[in-house]
């Protein structure tokens, strides 16, 4: 677990996988690192229907609810904001997406789950959602057989 002082920021997160194996990751105006799109979960707000707005905000990808497979609650350093700590409901979708940065993302690029990862990515990404993806991706091609 994370370490960090005052109260974690809440947010929902989605890992989008391609067909390529490749994750999307989105890097906010006045940050280095690159990160899952999602963002926080306003008061009354369901994870998942915090995401389905946040990804219609970010990205510009309109995306159901029942598309999204939640994952867990995963904890991390927040990368943003020093010191903090983020808590996020991790959601997964296997989409061939036509996104465009919106709002904040300042730049989105499509990442490969194996080899050299070329950016610097939140904390977050690189611990957990980056291992999930690969489970997933792995999981699909076995099933795909």
């Amino acid at each position: 677990m994370a370490g960090g002082t005052g109260e974690p920021i809440r947010v929902a997160a989605a890992a989008i996988i391609n067909g390529r194996d490749e994750m999307l990751l989105v890097r906010k105006r006045g940050s280095r690192h690159f990160m899952q799109p999602g963002g926080k979960i306003d008061a009354g707000e369901t994870p998942v229907a915090a995401l389905v707005r946040e990804l219609r905000e970010e990205i510009a990808l309109d995306l159901p609810e029942s598309a999204l497979t939640y994952e867990g609650l995963f904890a991390a350093d927040a990368a943003n904001e020093p010191g903090r700590q983020v808590v996020a409901d991790v959601f997964s979708v296997f989409a061939e997406a036509d996104v465009s940065p919106q709002a904040e993302i300042e730049e989105l690029c499509w990442m490969p789950l194996a080899g050299e990862i070329g950016v610097p990515r939140a904390q977050l990404s690189e611990d957990h959602v980056f291992p999930l993806a690969q489970a997933r991706a792995r999981a699909r091609s076995a099933e795909a057989g």
